[in-house]
């Protein structure tokens, strides 16, 4: 019954999504407030669902070389956003092809570049990235944590963040406070919630409400449920695999899950109004680039 009224809740907001262009890419920030929730895994698998689902995906890639997107899919990347930012290469020459229709662009170095730029430089990259809007459906950002480089530019510019927690108060704690600071200092009002680690949908949604009913008492912000993802064993084998769950056991109980994140995230709400398109997201990016690192403490 829980469930089913979070449905309804969440119904009545994607009423109210903006309306998007056929060729406008959705753009969603994978944000946690602590470490070890799972991040980078519900970004490959995600990524991997949604692109069995028909859609063009680009992964953007945060995290340092050892602990990456690349890492995960046993693949290399011998460039980055930097490359396009110098003018080393163009675009389409760093995004490197992954498994379905999976494109992974790393962007830990280019991200810290971003605020150095002039603005002729700011034109070229927006223009660069112009040139692939058609060609993307969907751009997943796995962020690096809070501390480490530029989580709140890549959150503030998206469409959508997705925050995720598990069951621990260390998950909860950390995620109430990267909520707070996007929302009392930045306007960000909507937030999506996945609980990763659980055994079960009750658990989940359990889990959910001690967030939500502590951000409804102290913050104003929307928190919209949008799934949960089991404890499998065969996530962790698939990781070891160098692939997704949905490729090695697509019968699995993870598997299931990402399945069905991948179809309720198409139909997400969207309350804030954003021009679709890459260009308009990297737009965004390098004016959110420019606030003082002193305000990204969590």
């Amino acid at each position: 019954m829980t469930r089913l009224i979070l449905q309804d809740q969440a119904a009545g907001l994607r009423n109210l999504a903006t309306f998007q262009a056929p060729d406008s890419a959705r753009v969603f920030t994978i944000a946690s407030g602590k470490t070890r929730i799972g991040k980078t895994s519900i970004a490959v698998n995600l990524a991997t669902a949604l692109a069995k689902n028909g859609q063009r995906v680009l992964l953007i890639d945060e995290n340092p070389c050892h602990n990456n997107i690349c890492t995960h899919l046993g693949l290399q990347a011998r460039f980055d956003l930097l490359h396009v930012i110098n003018k080393d290469k163009k675009l389409n020459q760093v995004l490197l092809q992954g498994p379905e229709n999976i494109a992974i662009l790393s962007a830990m170095r280019g991200i810290h570049a971003l605020n150095k730029l002039s603005p002729v430089e700011q034109d070229w990259l927006i223009k660069s990235f112009s040139e692939v809007t058609e060609s993307v459906d969907i751009v997943l950002i796995d962020t690096a944590m809070a501390g480490t480089t530029h989580v709140l530019p890549l959150s503030l510019a998206s469409e959508q963040v997705m925050i995720m927690i598990s069951g621990s108060a260390a998950s909860l704690t950390g995620a109430y406070a990267l909520i707070k600071i996007m929302s009392q200092a930045y306007a960000k009002q909507h937030f999506l919630i996945l609980v990763n680690k659980v055994d079960s949908e009750n658990e989940s949604l359990a889990i959910y409400q001690n967030l939500y009913k502590v951000a409804r008492q102290y913050l104003s912000v929307t928190l919209e449920f949008i799934g949960y993802i089991q404890n499998d064993e065969k996530l962790r084998s698939a990781t070891q695999l160098c692939k997704s769950v949905i490729e090695a056991f697509p019968a699995s109980r993870a598997a299931i899950c990402f399945r069905q994140l991948a179809h309720d995230i198409l139909r997400s709400s969207c309350p804030d109004k954003y021009s679709g398109g890459i260009d308009n997201f990297m737009q965004r990016l390098i004016r959110t680039s420019h606030l003082s690192m002193a305000n990204f403490t969590v």
